[in-house]
Order: structure tokens, then sequence, then C-alpha cells
């Protein structure tokens, strides 16, 4: 199957956000136009409409005589923003709950055995980028379109605030947190339980940003 200028787009769009999010371009980093068509090889047009995505989800913000520049996290916004993530999380084993296919249950397993060896050797980015597959994979355990695209986008807004407060947190215990996360999710899938599934992910939200807020 040929490569569409949609896909294109969209894959454009998802490199730049992984690197805001992983903060390879930390807050206030102007992404020059030039030097990422050069790197991509594409033309501004495409560019221009990733970044217009990107300043639409509020990752990036674009200053007359300045540029695009990446955005900061804001404190007050990200509580409002958990709350609604935390709520959305719920919704994922009663609305629209795909089928549990072997499928799911092998990609379960494959998260879980990623963990444990995270758990052996922690590494921040690499949390930061298990946690953000793993959060795509809990996505597609409901066929709703809209309460996908609406968790991914918010999903997004709060990313960065994992990999700032590092510096403040214990990385050993969040990582065992993760991983006994992924094991009783992958426990509650193998049961048939999406519902149950679900509800494991809404609570480590609710429990996650507790633990963030109690570091700020």
């Amino acid at each position: 199957m040929s490569d569409t200028p949609r896909d294109r787009l969209n894959r454009l769009h998802q490199v730049l956000r992984e690197r805001i999010c992983l903060l390879d371009y930390p807050p206030g980093t102007r992404l020059s136009e030039e030097a990422l068509a050069a790197e991509f090889g594409t033309s501004r047009t495409p560019l221009r409409r990733a970044l217009a995505r990107l300043e639409d989800e509020g990752l990036v913000s674009s200053v007359h005589g300045v540029g695009t520049l990446v955005t900061d996290v804001d404190i007050g916004e990200m509580t409002r923003t958990y709350e609604f993530r935390r709520e959305l999380a719920g919704l994922v084993g009663r609305l629209t709950p795909a089928p549990i296919t072997p499928d799911i249950i092998a990609q379960a397993r494959h998260f879980e055995q990623c963990a444990t060896q995270l758990r052996h050797a922690p590494d921040a980015r690499e949390f930061a980028r298990l946690n953000m597959e793993f959060f795509h994979f809990g996505t597609s355990l409901t066929e709703n379109e809209a309460l996908r695209d609406t968790s991914e986008r918010l999903y997004y807004k709060t990313a960065r605030i994992w990999l700032k407060s590092i510096p403040r947190m214990d990385l050993s215990a969040e990582v065992a947190i993760f991983a006994d996360e992924i094991r009783d999710i992958r426990a509650a899938l193998e049961s048939g339980d999406t519902m149950g599934a679900a509800l494991i992910r809404q609570a480590h939200i609710s429990m996650c940003f507790a633990r963030l807020h109690a570091q700020a």
C-alpha cells in the first residue's frame, strides 16, 4: 500500500510530538521549519500542518517575529487535565470495549516483560517511552473513537510533567509501581475483565497525580 500525504503528515506529527514529550525539545525550544524540512526531506507545507496540529494540542505556540516555540506545562491546567484523564480511563471498560483477543493478551504480556526488564535497570527516558506505548495499548481496549482521540489529546498534554519531575522522585519506586500496574492489567485481561483493567488504570492515574502533586 502506497504512502499517502495524510500518512506522512500523521507520521511527522507523531515524531515531533514524541520528541516534545520526551524532552528532546525542552520548553522554549524554537522549532526551525527550515531545519525540520531538511531533516525529514519534506516541503514546508506538511511541516506547517504538523506544527499547526501541535499548536492546537497546546504543545507549541507561534510567536510573531520569533517562530514556533515549544510550550511549558501549566500546572493549573495539568491538574484539570489529570482529573479529566482519570475519569476517561474508567470509561474504556464501559464504552464499546474491544474484544479481548489472543493478540491483546500477547501484547499485555510483552509490556509486562518490558517492565520487568526496566525494573532491573531503571532509566527515565525508557520508562517514559514504555509508558507512552502502554497508554496507546490501553486506548486500543475501546472501539469508541471519540474516547480514544480525547484520551490521546489529554495524555500528551501531561506526558512531559513526569520527566520534568524525575529529579525530585524515586525512579526505581516509580518503575516498580508501573510494573505492578501492567501485571495487574494483564491479569484482568486474561480473566476477560476489561472493566477491571480500566479501573486499575484509572486508580493508577489518580495515584500518579497524587505523587506528582506531593513533589511539586
